[in-house]
């Protein structure tokens, strides 16, 4: 049975194990994985920069996307993994489970971090909010 599959990944550690995850279990996961990356515009508003940057900051921070992007489907790929990338600007907390609900996905690939056990009570990880949005199921990583 192929299911279709959603693995949000950007470039942290966290990411970067659940990766491995996918690359070392790859036989587990049918074609095609549609491979997200999310421009968090959160990370680009806290800054101090000036109005009149910030189309050029956004358009650096998306063709940084694009960039990992190819490079994570290039990986895949030379794994034999069939991959399909799309590239997102808004908040991940929000994104994630809007595109893993509205468009059917039957799987949710994610890395949970650990920021500590307070931080995560207090404020809650990408991970743990995407798990209790999300209809259909997660491998939680």
């Amino acid at each position: 049975m192929e299911l279709k599959i959603l693995l949000p990944l950007d470039d942290s550690d966290t990411s970067k194990r659940t990766l491995a995850y996918v690359l070392a279990n790859r036989e587990r996961f049918t074609p095609p994985l549609t491979l997200l990356h999310v421009v968090s515009i959160d990370k680009l508003a806290y800054r101090m920069i000036p109005d009149f940057q910030m189309d050029m900051v956004r358009e650096r921070a998306r063709a940084t996307g694009e960039q990992f992007l190819q490079k994570t489907k290039e990986r895949l790929a030379a794994a034999g993994l069939d991959v399909v990338p799309r590239l997102e600007v808004g908040n991940p907390r929000e994104l994630i489970p809007r595109i893993a609900n509205s468009e059917g996905f039957q799987l949710l690939v994610i890395g949970r971090g650990h920021m500590g056990e307070i931080r995560d009570v207090l404020f809650g990880s990408v991970a743990n909010h995407v798990v209790h949005q999300v209809r259909c199921p997660v491998l939680l990583i």
